[in-house]
């Protein structure tokens, strides 16, 4: 069998597939449409409960019925993705117009996540039902192949407002992200007919209707005189506060009470918030706080910090606006699908995108509804003439043999091989001339029809039947005609489902802080082997001199304003402030170095502790497992970074030790083989800390360097290893990159 090889340059095909792949998830996963503002997991989901008849006012279906057949049907890209998209829509913390009505554990506003799908129930709520669905039999959509082409599914939903703003959307796609926030479906419906009504509107006029965002979790916009920008540009960053009050508490205490939090607080970041009030206590930034505690429940949100009785509760608000996430930075980027494609798009142009949609689905759906209305009129016409000679078509279907001959006696006027009482009936017959589909209607007629009172209903529902006509070739002749039953609809939806303005607009000033200054004092870092280090004042550590000595592998004087630098094996420099660092009693355990700080005890050793300070006083010189050395300005470590590297390794290397060089003469290397090297400090080279080093000490194969000591210019220096006392200043001094002698 011959096959074809298509030669392809590589970097094009690659180029080509990743494109291909983008596109694919920017339109087909990621990115709302800017008619219905939904994603296609969501518009999938919407349909399929629609398709289920699982309706507002219909029971409740488990939730892994609904997964289960989108997935099937619409949606072959995991359980999970579409259960997600199911959970948020049903969520009206975070959307502004929930579009699904959930029953059972959907998640809260604290981040709790929601049941398993096999738990929990939904149907679609009454507003998704009325708005979104309900005209999707009139064929106002376009319906396409699901994946497998054994379905059909609607290309977009027949919203009748603009959900993009509503509900708003949160969505990464490749190279691309959309973030809009929600908007007050009343402010955004009266500025959807301002535009209907005059399309040459501008943004600022549009802003006397929807003022700006409304989220559900309510909080004030700060910087409302940003807004125009924004929603002109599409672009932009939104500045949200919380709600606080200040209540009286017991004995005379004040209560602080967080009733509405930021947007972007929603979630874990509750917990971190509490988190991050707890630690403004414990870095003594404000002495103020008695206690915190969360009073959240279904009726609201409800974060009680209570006081001291002479505390600053303005100057503890601005604290925590400007500490926490009471006061965060929503980023705004109005990205949609339109016409195929991603665009970002300001306020007027969403809504000229919704009102094209509106009036491309209505001029469908009337046009449907008026072909039904001109055919009931046909066929109405046909069974009125009918009732008018009704003792003809009597005489018609007794004198006619089938179905067929008094059918082509009623079209045509065929009356071959009918038999007729009177000669006059067949000259009669010979004039008909009914519709295919009046002759079908008048053949399948039933006899009740005749009575008096039905023929009665049968004209008056041919008037109705011609006032409709009139009606909608009005609508589909004159705009005018048609914005005003958009503009209709649009009223019943406020009317109906539209709740006032949750979020506060604004122009508030930054907050500012009058910081509480920490009185300098001198205090000492200890730090065990277990890990766990603690700060201590300078009168406990001289009462228990002994004991520390004993207990603490690292022990450190330092300020309580500064910092402590942490060297490990790894080459890598953390830093700590020392208000980090719980200061107490003696006794206590105090904290794992690893929470506060990025060291991972798991992976790496502290070699040596230093205060920043000093640092930038001394040359720091670097000893490596192999032997390879170099002297840094201690300047060169004064970085705000928590974590870097203080110096580059070769592989397989580590640092084992790092000295800080004030005094000492010359260095000694030790060995695991017992091998010493003595050399004068001044023959290392100072060099950058991003450079490997030189080499100290020349080591035999499987040899490595297990301990660095000094000599000094004051006195002599005295070590043991291994049993046995040896004085440094004995052993004769070489030259760097030496192989050293064994001692005996």
């Amino acid at each position: 069998m011959g096959q074809d090889i298509i030669k392809t340059e590589y970097s094009e095909e690659m180029q080509k597939s990743y494109i291909d792949y983008a596109m694919s998830v920017i339109i087909a996963r990621a990115l709302p449409d800017v008619r219905d503002g939904l994603k296609p997991v969501q518009r999938r989901t919407l349909y399929d409960m629609y398709e289920l008849g699982i309706k507002y006012d219909k029971p409740y279906r488990k939730s892994a019925r609904i997964v289960g057949d989108t997935m099937g049907k619409y949606h072959p890209h995991g359980d999970s993705s579409i259960y997600d998209a199911l959970v948020v829509m049903s969520q009206d913390f975070k959307k502004g117009l929930p579009l699904v009505d959930g029953h059972g554990n959907f998640g809260n506003i604290e981040g709790d996540g929601a049941a398993a799908m096999r738990y929990t129930e939904a149907r679609l709520a009454k507003a998704t039902q009325t708005a979104l669905l309900e005209d999707l039999d009139k064929d106002v959509v376009d319906f396409i192949p699901n994946f497998d082409e054994t379905e059909k599914e609607p290309s977009i939903l027949p919203c009748k407002f603009p959900n993009l703003l509503v509900n708003g959307t949160e969505g990464i796609a490749v190279g691309m992200a959309t973030s809009i926030p929600p908007h007050n479906l009343g402010e955004v419906i009266d500025a959807f007919k301002a535009y209907l009504k005059d399309d040459t509107i501008s943004t600022r006029s549009l802003m006397k209707y929807c003022k700006g965002p409304d989220f559900p979790t309510g909080g004030i916009v700060t910087n409302q005189e940003e807004l125009l920008s924004i929603y002109e540009t599409g672009i932009g960053k939104i500045k949200i506060r919380g709600k606080v009050d200040i209540e009286k508490g017991k004995n005379g205490k004040i209560n602080v009470v967080i009733s509405e939090i930021p947007y972007t607080m929603i979630g874990a970041n509750i917990g971190k918030f509490l988190q991050d009030v707890a630690s403004l206590a414990e870095s003594k930034k404000t002495m103020d706080i008695v206690d915190i505690s969360n009073q959240s429940s279904k009726a609201g949100i409800r974060i009680v910090i209570e006081l001291k009785k002479d505390a600053n509760a303005e100057n503890f608000i601005n604290l925590l606006y400007k500490k926490t996430k009471l006061e965060d930075t929503f980023g705004v980027n109005m990205l949609a699908i339109a016409d195929g494609r991603p665009e970002t798009m300001g306020l007027k142009r969403i809504l000229k995108e919704c009102a094209d949609f509106q009036y491309e689905v209505t001029t469908r759906k009337y046009t449907n509804m008026l072909q039904k209305e001109q055919q009931k009129k046909e066929i109405q016409e046909g069974l009125i003439k009918a009732c008018n000679v009704i003792d003809l078509i009597i005489e018609i279907l007794r004198g006619s043999k089938d179905r067929a001959m008094a059918k082509a006696c009623l079209v045509e006027g065929n009356t071959k091989g009918i038999k007729f009482k009177y000669k006059e009936s067949r000259l009669m017959a010979e004039q008909l001339r009914f519709s295919e589909a009046q002759a079908n209607a008048i053949l399948e007629m039933r006899l009740y029809k005749l009575i008096g009172l039905e023929v009665d209903a049968l004209i008056k529902e041919h008037e109705e039947t011609m006032a409709n006509i009139f009606r909608y070739e009005d609508i589909l002749a004159r705009r005018d005609s048609m914005t005003q039953v958009i503009i209709n609809e649009l009223d019943q939806i406020k009317k109906e489902f539209a709740v006032k303005r949750r979020t506060v607009l604004d122009n508030c000033e930054e907050a500012v802080v009058e910081e509480v200054k920490v009185a300098e004092m001198d205090i000492v870092f200890l730090m065990d082997r277990f890990g766990y280090a603690k700060t201590i004042d300078m009168a406990t550590y001289e009462r228990n001199l002994e004991t520390i000595s004993q207990e603490f592998r690292f022990v450190l004087k330092c300020k309580n304003t500064g910092k402590i630098c942490l060297f490990t094996n790894l080459g890598v420099l953390h830093t700590i402030k020392s208000s980090a660092l719980p200061m107490g009693k003696f006794r206590d355990k105090g904290v794992p170095i690893d929470n506060v700080s990025g060291f991972d005890s798991s992976n790496e050793d502290v070699i040596a502790v230093m205060s920043q300070s000093d640092l930038n006083l001394y040359r720091i010189l670097f000893v490596t497992r192999m032997g390879m050395c170099k002297l840094v300005d201690g300047g060169e470590f004064d970085v705000a970074k928590k974590s870097v590297a203080s110096t580059k390794l070769n592989q397989d290397d580590e640092i084992v030790s790092v000295t800080p060089i004030f005094n000492q003469k010359n260095v000694v290397f030790k060995t695991n083989d017992n091998y010493m090297l003595k050399f004068p400090i001044d023959e290392i080279s100072i060099m950058k800390k991003a450079s490997v080093g030189v080499r100290g000490m020349r080591l035999n194969s499987r040899d490595y360097v297990t301990d660095v000591y000094f000599t000094t210019v004051e006195g002599r220096t005295t070590i043991e290893t291994d049993g046995k006392k040896i004085e440094l200043d004995s052993i004769r001094c070489g030259k760097r990159d030496g192989k050293g002698a064994k001692i005996k």
